[in-house]
């Protein structure tokens, strides 16, 4: 694989990483560490104690610009990329992953359009892993470092051939959800499974919590949300839910723009609030 140097690969169980990495049939590639924990624990959990299913994570950037406090108030960046690292590594252990791949790229390379080098790293990836399915940042995201992650990785996708393409690619929510989507297109990604595992993943990130975010108190009352308030008019089907999009049209059509299908997306919303107004008021 083509890593660059400062790339970190872990595999909690000890398998040697070439087998460790095709032996992946679930992937989630994600711009921080801890965001994989927030937005894809339906395929943490799916493949969580099985033997013919494994889940790999891949960490973009070295997580360095993160708030510190109390414990980490006088860690410099240097340090919170050390700890960072070591945090993700419980997380994987915790989850028990195929494999963890640390990248270690700063914000601003990510942020780069014209850095190349990154999308060749996950292209790497992708052809040693072929997943079947993988779970990405939204392009609806709010924070500017998860969508340029996104353009990253649709990249890497659409540079793979038509053999080694998952089956399916789910952007998720982290920093905006996404129950504002119409119901019809929206990817129900169930969270109930393991909930003791849940917490553990989400607590891991102590740098985090600790800087003044509670990540995983946050984490665990979104899915609640959503599983309660996907349906107006029937009894919970969830426990704990997280919404995804799919974006697998946007890895097959090389010429979809991914501002145009995500403004799509708004549109139809756009129009079904506009239906359901009309249908009580003489507005029209």
């Amino acid at each position: 694989m083509k890593l660059s140097d400062k790339a970190v690969l872990f595999v909690p169980d000890g398998e040697e990483q070439t087998k460790a990495i095709s032996r992946t049939t679930h992937m989630a590639v994600s711009a921080h560490q801890d965001d994989i924990e927030f937005m894809a624990y339906a395929p943490i959990s799916e493949c969580f104690g099985k033997k013919d299913a494994w889940f790999g994570a891949v960490v973009v950037t070295d997580g360095a610009g993160s708030p510190r406090n109390g414990l980490y108030a006088d860690y410099t960046d240097e340090d919170m990329k050390a700890i960072r690292i070591v945090e993700q590594k419980k997380a994987a252990f915790v989850g028990e992953y195929s494999f963890q791949a640390l990248l270690g790229h700063p914000s601003k390379e990510v942020k780069d359009p014209k850095n190349t080098a990154i999308v060749e790293e996950l292209v790497s990836l992708f052809r040693a892993a072929r997943p079947r399915f993988v779970y990405m940042h939204n392009f609806a995201d709010k924070h500017d470092t998860h969508v340029a992650t996104a353009t990253k990785v649709l990249a890497a996708l659409r540079l793979l051939k038509p053999e080694e393409r998952p089956e399916k690619v789910y952007g998720c929510e982290v920093w905006r959800d996404l129950d504002w989507m119409p119901d019809d297109e929206k990817v129900m990604l169930d969270c109930g499974n393991h909930p003791n595992i849940a917490r553990c993943l989400s607590g891991v990130f102590d740098s985090q919590i600790v800087g003044g975010k509670r990540y995983e108190i946050a984490a665990e009352g979104r899915r609640a949300a959503n599983a309660t308030f996907s349906a107006s008019h029937a009894c919970d089907t969830y426990t704990a839910l997280n919404y995804a999009m799919d974006l697998t049209p946007l890895m097959l059509d090389k010429d979809l723009n991914a501002a145009d299908y995500i403004s799509g997306v708004i549109r139809r919303f756009e129009a079904e609030v506009r239906d359901r107004i009309g249908k009580f008021t003489e507005e029209k």
